[in-house]
């Protein structure tokens, strides 16, 4: 089962990376709330980051700050589209389903919901 990780970043400024493990690479959204807030979270897909940061917590290069797990697990995937992921997280702090989804404007916007 593939893995994903929530990374705590602080730089440029706070916020969380959504990363989940797809083939040889992790696909990446820039989340600029906490996963458990609740409501709609404003979300930047991010470039493909390396496999490392599945177990990898601190600082990154070339002074980009410091990264600390916040929630890991497996997921699964429900749905992947160009403009719309689903996946149900099995993690130590979320359990349950998380969706990515992209406007026509560009703009991804992540939602959860807690079983």
């Amino acid at each position: 089962m593939p893995r994903f990780v929530i990374l705590t970043h602080d730089h440029p400024l706070l916020h969380w990376d959504f990363l989940l493990e797809c083939d040889a690479a992790l696909r990446t959204w820039r989340l600029m709330k906490s996963p458990d807030s609740s409501g709609s979270i404003s979300a930047e897909a991010l470039p493909d980051h390396r496999l490392h940061y599945l177990d990898y917590e601190g600082p990154v290069g070339n002074g980009r700050g410091e990264v600390r797990q916040w929630d890991r697990g497996d997921y699964a995937t429900v749905e992947e589209s160009p403009s719309r992921v689903e996946v149900r997280l099995a993690g130590n702090q979320l359990i349950g389903t998380a969706v990515l989804q992209v406007d026509v404007a560009s703009n991804w916007t992540f939602y959860f919901s807690a079983d």
